[in-house]
């Protein structure tokens, strides 16, 4: 479909793991953002590990984003030229195509119901966790779509029959809102080279996966490349006549937004979690060091591109849990502001693996680890410490891929070496921890005039489905960078930060959890064996708690468990 004057606007949808985000994207007589909003909605957890959403929810988000984003720039529908979708991924939701409703919630990525079916599944092979690896480029665990799908199908009552019937269908985040757009049951490459049912050397859904999860190959979305016509929506969409013309999963789409197009380059997206991921070309290189391969995207007839990918479970995340879980800080912009009132974390050292750690490690059983208090341990410390976590999980996989990329692209590793990491995310806002970023990696960080390169990357694949532009070339010479940071202290000088960390990264792993009665136990301990506490707040009843288990020779103790207890605490 060839541009008109009337029609310059891409708009972006950015459906994320806590809230959606709408941005409309200008074209003339250069890019800029016109307008956007967010809106965010719960998450669910039912029970311990469990992790869902609605997604009624999150198609009223999309909805009230698109209408709101519209709104402030003054446009309308048809001024918008296409459409282009990006997405929270391996999140799984079953609907029923006659009424249009969900099988209950979407399971959601961080969801690790699944563990036991992958463990279960990797015992049987030799090749363990790396199973179906050759296929899929992915390790076997719950992270990925099968084992939610297939959760879904055999708890689901009638699931599985209609899914046989043709009644119901499957599919990543992607697929549900192009659905629900256009009627269309389609997804991107990308997307499904995240469920460990696809073949990302074929492109195409894996009879022999499909079958070791018992998963009816005809609820599953038919795969297109990253660019192209996914549907129109239809006349009661809130898009009624736009083209959806590109689909990624998110980080595929802010390496696309970073114009990371040549083999080598590189981004690091922080937001909810942390992923770096590095540009491989056509070659779709097996890891031997902990991290995925995956499909970085695929255009109009021309073979996938493929990525390296690290993924951090935990990173704003972490901030988060700063907010909500501590209660230390009202917002998330308090971090920068406590972490620069410190010169460093004072020997604190935070392991935010609160449902274990992913890249490179791949341990379900490391937990949440806080170690190095003393006496005159502070907010601000533990604030800079989550900084330094971050920056060091992101270190571990850059080690990883520099690895990788010695071994198989030989000829780029030097080079690869030393170019700029790019960054974006809603974390990269925050300047302190670019900088600590740079000091441990050693490497210059560089962040985008744009910083919502996730959503920039879904409209880049619009506006190439559209016409409104032609090639990649054109889309990385829109590429500009906002700010650079290069390293402002001495590798020797940053050990005081990575020796401590690898050291704790090692005790965080095979931790075993207290029952949620001994959780209960230490919480009664905690308060002497009943009564009212004084505590004035919750950092401090905490640290009591931890206090009174070491006390009293419990030495394991996760922080689901910590907080169950003191809200226990609180309680009486």
């Amino acid at each position: 479909m060839a541009h008109t004057d009337e029609r310059h606007i891409i708009a972006a949808i950015d459906q994320g793991t806590t809230s959606t985000r709408v941005l409309l994207f200008g074209t003339e007589p250069r890019l800029c953002v016109l307008a956007s909003a967010s809106k965010e909605f719960p998450q669910y957890f039912p029970v311990t590990g469990h992790v869902e959403h609605d997604p009624e929810e999150i198609w009223a988000s999309v909805v009230e984003c698109l209408a709101t984003a519209m709104e402030k720039a003054r446009v309308a529908p048809e001024q918008i030229a296409s459409l282009g979708i990006t997405n929270q991924r391996e999140t799984v939701v079953a609907w029923n195509v006659r009424s249009g409703k969900a099988y209950g919630n979407a399971i959601v990525w961080q969801d690790g119901r699944g563990v036991g079916a992958c463990q279960a599944k990797a015992a049987e092979h030799e090749k363990g966790i790396f199973r179906y690896a050759d296929k899929t480029g992915l390790p076997l665990v719950p992270y990925f779509s099968a084992s939610k799908l297939a959760w879904m199908l055999e708890h689901i009552p009638g699931l599985r029959k209609d899914a046989e019937e043709g009644i119901a269908v499957a599919g990543t985040i992607d697929a549900y809102l192009v659905w629900r757009l256009s009627g269309q049951h389609v997804t991107d490459i990308t997307n499904a080279s995240r469920t460990l049912l696809a073949n990302i050397h074929t492109g195409a859904w894996d009879p022999e996966l499909c079958a070791d999860w018992n998963v009816p190959m005809r609820m599953l979305p038919r795969i297109l490349c990253s660019v192209g016509n996914f549907g129109v929506c239809g006349p009661h969409s809130p898009l009624p006549g736009v083209m959806i013309g590109g689909v990624l999963g998110d980080q595929q789409a802010a390496l696309f937004g970073q114009a990371c197009f040549h083999a080598g380059d590189m981004k690091n997206t922080y937001g909810t979690g942390c992923f770096l991921l590095m540009n491989t070309g056509t070659s779709a290189v097996q890891s031997k060091h902990g991290l995925l391969t995956t499909v970085a995207y695929q255009l109009p007839n021309a073979p996938p591109v493929y990525a390296l990918e690290g993924s951090v479970a935990i990173a704003g995340a972490a901030v988060t849990w700063l907010r909500d879980g501590l209660h230390c800080i009202d917002s998330a912009k308090e971090v920068e502001v406590l972490a620069n009132s410190v010169p460093d974390s004072d020997g604190v050292t935070f392991v935010p693996a609160f449902n274990g750690l992913l890249a490179p490690h791949w341990r379900a059983d490391a937990r949440g680890l806080l170690i190095g208090l003393t006496r005159g341990t502070t907010v601000a410390h533990v604030a800079r410490a989550t900084l330094e976590a971050v920056a060091c999980q992101s270190k571990d996989v850059l080690d990883a891929m520099m690895a990788d990329a010695r071994h198989v692209l030989p000829t780029l590793a030097e080079d690869i070496a030393h170019r700029p990491l790019r960054v974006d995310g809603g974390m990269s806002v925050n300047n302190l921890m670019l900088q600590i970023q740079a000091d441990v990696l050693q490497g210059t960080v560089v962040r985008q005039v744009i910083t919502e390169t996730t959503a920039l990357g879904a409209a880049f694949a619009a506006g190439l489905a559209c016409g409104r532009w032609t090639s990649l070339e054109e889309l990385s010479h829109m590429w500009e960078a906002e700010a650079t940071w290069a390293p402002s202290q001495t590798p020797v000088q940053m050990q005081r930060i990575l020796a401590p960390w690898k050291a704790a990264v090692q005790r965080s792993i095979g931790w075993s959890p207290l029952s949620a009665d001994a959780a209960s136990h230490a919480a009664t301990a905690a308060d002497g064996g009943g009564g009212t506490t004084s505590l004035g707040s919750t950092a401090e009843m905490v640290m009591r708690i931890a206090v009174t288990v070491a006390a009293t020779g419990i030495a394991l103790l996760t922080f689901r468990e910590l907080f169950a207890a003191t809200r226990s605490l609180l309680r009486k």
